[in-house]
């Protein structure tokens, strides 16, 4: 366990710092949060690896961030009603649902997103699946 532990310390101190401004702590953050919420602490142990990796090009909110972004959507849009389940993975329809480019302020590449059911979703515009739920 010990040397777990200091493993993840060296590899965190031996990180970029461009890379951890770019997501990557945020990601990981988040993907141990959801990791552990699903699946208790095995979950947060894969959320954080899995989220670290997705974080770091830029795809994700960090945390600091969500909090604003949710407020200047549900400022800017109204919400679609959908019977579906509004999770991460999830795929939304393509009509009837409107999608939109995520202001450059957040720094979010390559993602679009929606007010589904009162929440705001990011979501890839290719594939229209939901990859961060922001509550």
């Amino acid at each position: 366990m010990k040397k777990t532990l200091l493993a993840a310390a060296a590899l965190a101190l031996t990180l970029p710092m461009a890379a951890q401004a770019q997501g990557l702590l945020p990601g990981a953050q988040r993907g141990a949060e959801d990791g552990a919420a699903a699946a208790g602490p095995v979950g947060a142990i894969v959320g954080g690896a899995v989220g670290a990796a997705t974080g770091a090009v830029g795809g994700l909110l960090g945390v600091d961030e969500r909090p604003r972004f949710r407020s200047y959507a549900v400022r800017q849009h109204r919400s679609y009603d959908w019977d579906g389940d509004v999770a991460v993975g999830g795929v939304l329809p393509s009509s009837g649902v409107s999608y939109y480019e995520v202001p450059s302020e957040y720094g979010i590449r390559g993602r679009r997103y929606t007010v589904v059911n009162d929440r705001v979703v990011l979501v890839d515009p290719g594939t229209r699946r939901i990859v961060q739920v922001i509550d």
